[in-house]
């Protein structure tokens, strides 16, 4: 049974039960009680991409996320999922696994579905992208740190920051020769934690050995590689600085493989304090990056946008908190910080 059949049964226009199914207030009871009857009886379901198409809302918005394996880009799509179901709103997820090319064509098909917003978790999308998302009025949020310039709305925490707190916290605890282990991805977040890294060396007066730096896949494996490689130099660092947990478990097996002891001979730390942190031995420390409430302010700026609550015309940053969770890893007597 479609609009035109209940329209025909209830002895009304098909503007009628239109309005009984989205302004039902503007109908008169007795009619409006009759209709609804004759819906619930015939278990109608309405159509809601085309009632999209008459008040320029579908009810859904994109989720683009890099990969759906990694447990950090999840915690941030469930805080996105979360508001979006109070909002009553379908979040449509895409899984880019890192291919700017899948990614654009992901891009293309939520245009075509007429989404209301995207959501963007570290994107690898250009400005051409973006500003075709403008020329099609969708507004965009972007979850993580982006290149500079592209006045885009970003929720995010201060990379830079992080990693120089994580470095400057290895130097309290006694480490000087600390090296640090990146992803290749996300490249703007990584790069931005390799500045931290260099700014908090410069602040010591430290110098920036080249074969302390190691670039990797963001994964355990790369970790492996990434360490294992560190472990053999001539001079190996006292320490070493993951750009992820996941890197830093990788590190973490590289290291009891060469029959190293964390911290003792190694310290290690990580960066987002994934649930994982706490069960491997030593317990990791690490920057605890509030994932979840990265993508419910995501979401909650975005349907802002889309309901006219925020003027989309300027751009606008929110930076949340980051902080240290002190664990075994880093060899720092002080463990305030240590939640199990």
């Amino acid at each position: 049974m479609n609009i035109r059949h209940i329209a025909k049964e209830a002895g009304v226009s098909v503007a009628t039960v239109s309005r009984v199914l989205n302004h039902p207030e503007h109908v008169a009871p007795k009619t409006r009680e009759k209709i609804e009857k004759i819906i619930e009886e015939a278990e109608y379901t309405p159509n809601w991409f085309a009632r999209g198409l008459n008040f320029n809302k579908t009810g859904t918005i994109g989720l683009m996320i890099p990969h759906i394996l990694n447990s950090v880009h999840m915690e941030i799509a469930k805080g996105v999922e979360d508001v979006a179901h109070r909002k009553e709103y379908i979040a449509l997820m895409c899984n880019a696994e890192r291919d700017a090319a899948k990614e654009r064509r992901y891009l293309e098909q939520l245009i075509k579905r007429r989404v209301d917003g995207i959501v963007l978790i570290c994107s690898s999308l250009g400005e051409k992208d973006f500003k075709m998302l403008e020329e099609q009025n969708i507004p965009v949020v972007l979850i993580g740190d982006h290149k500079d310039g592209l006045g885009l709305h970003v929720v995010s925490i201060d990379c830079r920051q992080a990693a120089e707190k994580a470095v400057s916290h290895l130097l309290e605890a006694g480490h000087e020769r600390i090296a640090m282990i990146y992803g290749f991805e996300p490249e703007v977040e990584n790069g931005h934690k390799v500045e931290g890294y260099k700014t908090a060396l410069e602040k010591r007066n430290l110098p920036f050995r080249e074969e302390y730096l190691r670039t990797v896949e963001n994964s355990i494996e790369g970790g492996y590689l990434g360490a294992k490689k560190l472990a053999e130099l001539e001079e190996p660092p006292q320490a070493i600085f993951a750009s992820s947990d996941y890197i830093a478990f990788g590190v973490m097996d590289a290291l009891k493989d060469k029959n190293l002891k964390i911290p003792e001979d190694i310290a290690v730390m990580g960066f987002d304090n994934v649930r994982m942190s706490n069960l491997v031995e030593p317990k990791l420390t690490t920057i605890e990056v509030p994932l979840h409430k990265l993508g419910v302010y995501g979401a909650r700026l975005l349907f802002d946008l889309i309901e006219g609550e925020e003027d989309g015309k300027e751009a606008k940053t929110i930076l949340l908190q980051h902080k240290i969770k002190i664990r075994k890893s880093c060899g720092h007597k002080e463990r305030i910080g240590e939640m199990f």
